[in-house]
Parts: structure tokens; sequence; C-alpha cells
């Protein structure tokens, strides 16, 4: 009858844990970098959500500067109109009745009580 020694039995349990606990640590290790490139790939400083953030701060400005650019039409007009040959004089009476805070004889003039705080 043949018989093992002692150790011999710890040896292969030793060699199959060996064989396992490697791949899986492996496997652990990859997954851990990859999941990491994958959380930064989404919430990074230039990830997918950044990308949406900048996509509506674009639309933002973007209405912005339509509005301005419609200021800007308008401010154009009003200049046109007192520069020239010929000044409206609507115009022209407007803004001197604002800079030097006047008013004409026939304009009425209604006072409103102050908002209450």
């Amino acid at each position: 009858m043949l018989t093992l020694p002692r150790h011999a039995g710890t040896m292969v349990t030793h060699h199959r844990l060996k064989g396992i606990a490697l791949p899986l640590l492996l496997y652990c290790v990859s997954g851990a970098i990859g999941s990491y490139f994958v959380w930064h790939a989404t919430n990074g400083e230039r990830g997918l959500k950044a990308k949406s953030e900048y996509k509506r701060q674009m639309a933002s400005l973007g209405q912005d500067f339509l509005a301005l650019q419609a200021e800007r039409v308008q401010w154009q007009r009003r200049v046109e109109l007192m520069r020239g040959e010929v000044i409206d004089r609507d115009i022209l009476d407007e803004e001197a009745r604002i800079v030097l805070d006047r008013l004409n004889r026939n304009d009425v003039v209604v006072f409103l009580p102050e908002p209450q705080r």
C-alpha cells in the first residue's frame, strides 16, 4: 500500500488556492481600473455630464446674445434718428428732458405712492 506524506494534501490545496486567487485578484484590479475610467468619462471635468452642462450654458448665452443684439439694433435706430442732417425732434426733446430733468407745461405728472417694504 502506498501512503502519501502529510504535507502533500496541503500542497495541492495551496496550488489550487493560488490558481483561483491570482486570476480573481487580476479581475478585481482590472475592474477597479475600468471603473475609474468609466466614472471619469461620465462625471469628470470633461465627462458626459459636464458636456450637457456646457450645452445648457451655451443655450443660455445664445439667448442673452440675441437679446443684446435686439437691444443694439434698438439703440442704433435711436442714434440714427439723432444723427445726420435731419434730427427727429421728438427723440431730441425726450432726451433733453431726461438729461435736464425738466417737464413740458403740457405734460401730466402722476405721483405714485412708494411701495412698502
